[in-house]
């Protein structure tokens, strides 16, 4: 049993031996950005949260068995659907894309057990939630009053601020890289280069940028020069500015920006509306042998 943040206790069963002997449920998760993408811009949101959504799905009769468990008195079951099964997300999630298969896209997006409905003004959003809530009566399932919020104007999800003016890096994973010290050693950059990969998508020329940091990563005997502190100070600068992202416009005209170096190439989407807005940002490493080619070619 492990203690939830909130008092309450979660069965938690090691299900690697069944895992193993699982096929692996093919079915697709949406693609995170484009679900953020979509949420964003929007003056009204609300976040739903399911009630130990996993459990609100029923076993298989003949499956049942198989999620048996030891305690000290008895053995045990699962009726309904446990926590750590490995195809669990992937059943989730063809749930909710069966129920809500009228709303996601337009008025709500859905990511396993994370949802958020999304309009343009009250009235609007007062309905989406209607069509929403008929939705859950219909098929039985339950909401956690605890992890809902209603009608605001922004919040998180996954793992992105979401509001009205577009897309906000998450403050704490930008405060995470701001407040770290310079890496003392290899193991430390490799947790500072996953940080600023996960917020990659906020910042320009990021493999230009971070390039004497990202030199660091390969089979090279560890040094901290000024150039990596001199990176290091840049991207702390931009992430403690908190960067905002717009919200892509089908009606603005789109503008793609390449920059090519010796080792990296990075692109920014932008979108031209009375000034130009950021979109997205995108940048790598050139491979070695990706770096002997012609620069058009790059």
């Amino acid at each position: 049993m492990v203690r939830k943040p909130n008092g309450k206790w979660r069965m938690c069963t090691d299900y690697t031996n069944l895992n193993k002997a699982c096929p692996k449920d093919a079915y697709p998760l949406p693609n995170i950005d484009r679900l953020v993408d979509g949420a964003s811009g929007h003056k009204f949101l609300t976040f739903l949260d399911a009630y130990s959504g996993y459990n609100q799905i029923r076993m298989h009769p003949g499956d049942e068995e198989k999620t048996a468990f030891i305690t000290d008195s008895t053995n045990y079951c699962y009726q309904v659907m446990p926590f750590g099964l490995k195809n669990a997300g992937a059943t989730y999630q063809r749930l909710m894309n069966k129920v809500f298969r009228n709303q996601i896209g337009k008025n709500m997006e859905v990511y396993v057990d994370d949802m958020v409905v999304k309009s343009k003004d009250l009235d609007r959003h007062l309905s989406d939630l209607a069509k929403v809530f008929q939705q859950l009566r219909r098929h039985d399932m339950r909401l956690n009053p605890e992890k809902c919020v209603f009608g605001v104007s922004g919040g998180m999800f996954l793992g992105f601020m979401l509001s009205a003016r577009g897309i906000a890096a998450n403050p704490d994973k930008c405060q995470a890289i701001v407040g770290m010290r310079s890496p003392q050693n290899l193991k430390e950059v490799q947790r500072l280069v996953g940080r600023l990969t996960s917020l990659s998508r906020f910042l320009p020329c990021l493999a230009e940028t971070a390039k004497p940091i990202i030199r660091l990563l390969k089979k090279v005997k560890f040094e901290w020069s000024a150039d990596c502190e001199e990176a290091f100070q840049t991207l702390k600068q931009r992430l403690g500015s908190r960067p905002i992202l717009s919200k892509p416009d089908p009606q603005a005209n789109i503008i793609v920006y390449l920059c090519v170096s010796d080792e990296a190439i990075s692109a920014v989407l932008v979108q031209e509306k009375e000034v130009q807005q950021p979109v997205y940002f995108i940048s790598r490493m050139l491979q070695d042998s990706e770096t002997r080619y012609q620069l058009l070619k790059k």
